[in-house]
């Protein structure tokens, strides 16, 4: 066995980032993933949503890459028995459609189960199936703002001011990775029972679990503006007690500290490390101050004042923006970037799965797939339909397939 899931299949019928994030990791483990879109594209195809890169968005190729792409009209009889017909040769169905609307496709996970008995089907939503909140839609910035993180991240920056949304959409990210590694245990258990069963996995239910604060409100019996509260007072009492004893650099040098081209992040002191700090600088304890170590590093690099702490032993940083990151020489040696090929841009550069294991290595093999690239691949040779009925389903809108598709593959091929 190459990959840990090369023996199983995904219908994926999730858009946006939530579902695709969650089937991306599957098929960086080896499973096919179908992905079915609308003819007329997902929300990452739609130039009015910003710029398309080989007809897609960056979003889109971060979010799709070695996955299959099929068209289905879904709202046509056609349509839906050909994805019935998918389902039947799938071990997992994964969407993240508005609340209620697999029900009304007749796409429920009674109605699956009679398709396909031991099929596993995975529900992403943002409240979850049951619940006063069950039937309300959902983003990102919604689950986060539920959960705690906007108002969390606003009172660091300001107590009086707004919340402040999260970067990077980690209300669709982390709820994926934990649906991700449900599926992943949902297979163990069919492979031990033979059961498939359904998942709901819900964005708030998921960042709310993330939220250590909460534990700290149970454990304390104290809110939020209580505990910032506390804090500001045993922050006073600290430094009554030290203002007539030179600062403690375990305290004092840590946080972001600016050099010549941006900033590194000092995350932590250790006593070995602080030992080695002042043999390099050449003094003693009560010498060794946050104002002295910025003097000697303000001329330095990112990179140099990075490593340089590193090797006196401390947690730190540079500060990177992502296009930054991409250069870094770690990054480089842990193969965290690979090259593909992408039918219309040629020679692209991705990023690799992130875990590294011995013996079933995730990899990245494919590009994110044009709409509609492996309609011929999946509907004659998997599900066995005749060139005559893929011609009629694309006359009958059921499916779309672009006339430009075979030519822009034959190209790409040579």
């Amino acid at each position: 066995m190459e990959s840990i899931l090369e023996d199983i299949r995904v219908c994926d019928l999730s858009h946006v980032w939530y579902g695709p994030w969650t089937t991306m990791m599957l098929a960086e483990m080896g499973a096919e993933v179908v992905k079915v879109e609308p003819p007329w594209g997902a929300l990452g195809r739609i130039e009015e949503y910003g710029p398309m890169y080989g007809k897609a968005s960056s979003s889109f190729h971060h979010l799709n890459l070695n996955k299959k792409g099929m068209v289905i009209n879904l709202k046509e009889a056609e349509g839906l028995k050909l994805i019935k017909a998918l389902i039947l040769k799938s071990d997992v169905i994964i969407n993240n459609f508005a609340p209620g609307t697999m029900e009304k496709l007749g796409l429920s996970y009674e109605e699956c189960k009679e398709i396909r008995p031991d099929i596993i089907y995975a529900v992403l939503s943002g409240f979850g199936d049951t619940g006063p909140y069950s039937r309300y839609s959902s983003y990102a910035p919604i689950a986060e703002a539920a959960a705690g993180y906007a108002r969390q991240l606003g009172d660091t920056i300001d107590p009086e001011g707004p919340p402040k949304g999260m970067v990077g959409f980690f209300g669709d990210l982390a709820p994926g990775t934990m649906a991700a590694m449900c599926i992943i245990g949902a297979i163990r258990y069919r492979d031990k029972t033979g059961k498939g069963q359904k998942i709901d996995c819900a964005q708030f239910d998921t960042m709310f679990a993330y939220n250590t604060g909460i534990t700290n409100y149970f454990v304390s019996g104290k809110n939020e503006a209580e505990r910032r509260k506390e804090r500001e007072e045993r922050q006073k009492q600290r430094e009554e007690r030290q203002k007539d004893q030179p600062p403690n650099p375990l305290q004092s040098i840590r946080g972001y500290i600016k050099v010549k081209d941006g900033y590194v992040m000092i995350g932590g002191m250790r006593p070995k490390a602080i030992e080695a700090l002042k043999e390099t600088l050449g003094v003693d304890e009560e010498g060794l101050t946050k104002e002295l170590v910025e003097e000697f590093i303000k001329e330095m690099t990112k990179v140099d004042a990075f490593n340089f702490f590193a090797k006196c032993g401390m947690p730190c940083a540079p500060v990177y923006y992502g296009s930054e990151a991409t250069e870094d020489p770690h990054i480089i040696d842990r193969e965290m970037i690979v090259e593909y090929d992408h039918p219309l841009m040629g020679k692209t550069r991705g990023i690799n799965f992130s875990v590294k294991m011995s013996e079933s290595p995730g990899r990245v093999t494919s590009a994110a797939p044009l709409l509609g690239q492996h309609q011929k691949e999946i509907i004659i040779d998997l599900l066995g339909y005749s060139e005559d009925e893929f011609t009629a389903l694309v006359k009958g809108g059921v499916i779309a397939y672009q006339p430009d598709l075979d030519k822009d593959l034959a190209d790409w091929k040579k």
